[in-house]
């Protein structure tokens, strides 16, 4: 019962401070669009500014490294399974 009234309590006020704090809508002579163009261009310098820094983590530059040249080549083995010679591909490096 305790928590019903206290959110009948809380939804209440909010409701009255909305209720009491809204004007009623006027254009003004164009403030409003104004105030409107003036957010959007703010925005996009602010946002264009953002996107044109530098990162704060630079990656390292990449390493090459000469790798031996290796290469595939069919080794035969005896199965004991099924009794019979077989070839499996066996990387080779140098």
């Amino acid at each position: 019962m305790k928590k019903t009234v206290s959110v009948l309590l809380a939804v209440a006020t909010i409701a009255g401070s909305l209720v009491t704090a809204v004007p009623g809508a006027k254009a003004d002579g164009g403030r409003i669009a104004a105030g409107v163009a003036g957010g959007l261009i703010g925005g996009a310098l602010l946002g264009g500014a953002i996107a044109a820094s530098r990162p704060a983590y630079a990656a390292p530059a990449p390493v090459y490294v000469e790798e031996p040249e290796c290469r595939v080549v069919r080794e035969r083995f005896w199965d004991e399974y099924r009794g019979v010679w077989r070839s499996r591909p066996v990387q080779v490096c140098d």
